[in-house]
């Protein structure tokens, strides 16, 4: 997959690292399962190569991976041309050194096509602060490991860490010794987003110029958002000859993020007379896997974020407004079918049976188990009870909140909530633990009605948490709306589930997401999502190796 002349010098190779660079963002805990569906939908949407994560972060990561690679990895796919194309790249990051090596091949090497990504930081202030190394000793690993990786795996990706901040010079000598030692791709990361697009677009143009060899691999470019630049330095390494892109669903990943998929996409398609250059990806379902990455993760996509953007489609100043009635290219570049946002001549409402359900969901994406789809359905029929027409945007945050879902622990069964004025908010709740069927109930006090739910619950399932985040927003308009509830919770640092090098528990951030037309039932289930990541996570790393800082993975 890293040859470049697989797709030609008209195509770009689209590296999704959601599952890897993407799962560091904080509250962003993924498990195997969520991985995995994730992964397929990677697969579904186009994607050249998928980061599926780091296998010796932990024995729950190795695992991971090697089930997408066993799976997603194995499994052809339909293009965005309808015929019938190979699987894509399976891929897991590991350190320069051979524990990593040996876990990365482990885990990866069921894929049709398996690839080993290394790295090393380049920086002088990494080299001398971080991996307190001499420039000669970080070329000496670097020749040393990539020829390792090589001995595994054919497709074998090397990122001199920091390349930004890089010596240009030193960058050319690294690289020729990591080509001469077996990489058939060349990441040039941008790892602190510190360079604008101009400065990076020339690294790109001098790096395929001054390093013997480096026109004969792929060129890819890694870059982050801490200007926001992101997007701007990834296209400037584009036009600068880069044919690989790694990126991350709606953006995220570490501090402010990694160059966002949909807008690289998006920016090929629609300005394809600038950059004359194309993708594999079915643009129709970026909507989907955004929404699945955003429900998954529990981070919620901000209202004008570029493509994805509850606003990205909407027009509410009169002169737009009366534009695009007269002509809809005066105020829009792209049609929003083209990503998968279609409006649908099926009005869904309580009368509607189940063939009319499952074709709209269908339309939208959506290829449910029958399980899957029963569970849902009997949501619809719920709220179709409540609202005279329910929306798309109600079907996609019923099928979020009932599809998907991490490990459930313990179960919502009711709540009741007293509150007023003069009266002592109050809260009943009934939970049922799902492993062992018993049923809880307990009351809850607090200082309004969401805290004393939140009360009842932790008296309940009995984990030290702190709610550190409490998002609500209505789904639709109207008095009818669904409410969408999206928090974070901390857990407290005695519980020690991740250290720092000098060995201080660092807190770890778990996110939760409810919705339904009670308010306050949707924060009980976002809640109650959010303990069931906790406990799931506890129980992964009883058994986890844990990263030091002085180790962590690149940004």
């Amino acid at each position: 997959m890293s040859d470049p002349s697989v797709y030609g010098p008209d195509k770009v190779l689209i590296f999704d690292t959601t599952l890897r660079d993407g799962e560091q963002s904080p509250g962003a805990t993924l498990n195997a399962q969520e991985k995995l569906d994730i992964a397929r939908q990677l697969a579904r949407l186009g994607v050249d190569i998928i980061e599926a994560g780091f296998p010796v972060a932990s024995p729950g990561d190795l695992e991971a991976v090697k089930r997408i690679a066993e799976t997603v990895g194995q499994e052809t796919r339909v293009d965005k041309h309808g015929n019938t194309a190979e699987p894509p790249t399976i891929c897991g990051l590991a350190r320069a050194n051979k524990k990593d090596i040996d876990a990365a091949w482990e885990a990866v090497q069921p894929a049709k096509h398996p690839c080993i990504h290394t790295f090393i930081a380049t920086s002088p202030v990494h080299m001398e602060y971080k991996l307190r190394m001499s420039p000669e000793e970080v070329i000496e690993r670097t020749r040393e490991m990539v020829s390792y990786a090589k001995q595994f795996c054919d497709d074998v990706e090397f990122s001199p860490e920091d390349a930004g901040r890089s010596h240009p010079k030193y960058l050319y000598q690294i690289l020729e010794v990591a080509i001469e030692a077996g990489a058939t791709t060349l990441n040039i990361p941008d790892t602190v987003g510190y360079t604008t697009p101009d400065e990076f677009g020339r690294l790109i143009h001098d790096i395929r110029e001054n390093t013997p060899g480096a026109k004969d691999v792929v060129i890819s470019v890694h870059c982050h958002d801490d200007l926001g630049l992101a997007t701007a330095n990834t296209m400037a390494g584009v036009q600068n000859g880069a044919r690989q892109v790694e990126v991350t669903l709606n953006g995220i990943g570490e501090r402010a993020g990694n160059t966002s998929l949909e807008e690289v996409v998006m920016a090929l398609y629609v300005r394809q007379q600038v950059y004359e250059i194309d993708s594999n990806i079915v643009t129709q379902e970026i909507h989907r896997t955004s929404d699945m990455v955003s429900r998954y993760t529990g981070m919620m996509i901000q209202p004008n974020k570029a493509i994805v953007g509850s606003n990205a489609f909407a027009h509410e100043a009169g002169i737009h407004q009366d534009g695009m009635l007269k002509n809809k290219r005066t105020y829009e570049i792209m049609d929003a079918d083209t990503i998968g946002l279609s409006h649908s001549k099926l009005v869904l409402g309580k009368h509607s049976g189940r063939h009319a359900f499952r074709v709209r969901l269908q339309e939208m994406g959506y290829h449910l188990e029958d399980d899957e789809l029963n569970k849902v359905f009997r949501r619809f029929k719920e709220l179709a009870d409540k609202k005279k027409v329910v929306s798309d945007a109600d079907l996609e945050a019923l099928v979020g909140d009932e599809v998907y879902q991490p490990q459930e622990t313990w179960e919502l069964v009711g709540v009741q909530v007293q509150c007023g004025i003069n009266v002592v908010p109050t809260a009943v709740v009934t939970l049922r633990n799902v492993e062992t069927g018993q049923v809880m109930t307990d009351a809850g006090f607090g200082t309004g009605p969401v805290d004393a739910v939140y009360q009842g619950i932790k008296r309940i399932v009995q984990v030290p948490n702190t709610l550190t985040e409490f998002v609500v927003q209505a789904v639709t308009e109207g008095i009818d709306a669904n409410g969408d509830v999206t928090i974070r919770i901390a857990v407290p640092e005695s519980r020690g589930y991740s250290h720092t090098a000098q060995g201080r528990a660092r807190r770890r951030l778990f996110s939760g997401r409810g919705v339904d037309t009670d308010i306050l039932v949707a924060c009980a289930k976002a809640y109650i999502q959010a303990l069931n990541k906790l406990i799931d996570s506890e129980s992964q790393d009883s058994a986890a190796v844990r990263i030091t800082q002085d180790d962590a993975v690149p940004a």
